[in-house]
């Protein structure tokens, strides 16, 4: 069983830098490909970022790609999103996903979510 929950949001202004981390409480976190996936006010979710199982391999959407790092430790059961020079638009709450199999970008293949946590962006 996977239980995801996601930490380390907060209101920080533009231009900063912010670390997500979701954390699995079950055993079985080495086997499941983990998605970041965000929701702004008003707006469907979004798909952030992805990694596979061992970590060699990350998927990033364009809106964030070259500014957001998605990494995991297996040792640690736990999936991080580090988030550099963030933007208003950034604004919404960020979920973590596991699903088995290889990384995907659509929210209808994950399993697993966790609860979300807010991160708001002030100009």
């Amino acid at each position: 069983q996977v239980q995801l929950v996601e930490s380390g949001g907060g209101l920080v202004q533009a231009g900063s830098s912010l670390r997500l981390s979701c954390e699995d409480s079950g055993r079985t976190f080495s086997s499941y490909a983990i998605g970041w996936f965000r929701q702004g006010p008003g707006k469907e979710r979004e798909f952030v970022a992805a990694i596979n199982l061992s970590g060699g391999s990350t998927y990033y959407g364009d809106s964030v790609e070259g500014r957001f790092t998605i990494s995991r430790d297996n040792t640690k059961n736990t999936a991080y999103l580090q988030m550099y020079s963030l933007k208003p638009e950034d604004t919404a709450v960020y979920y973590c996903a596991a699903r088995s199999g290889i990384p995907k970008d659509y929210v209808d293949k994950y399993d697993y979510w966790g609860q979300g946590t807010q991160v708001t962006v002030s100009s």
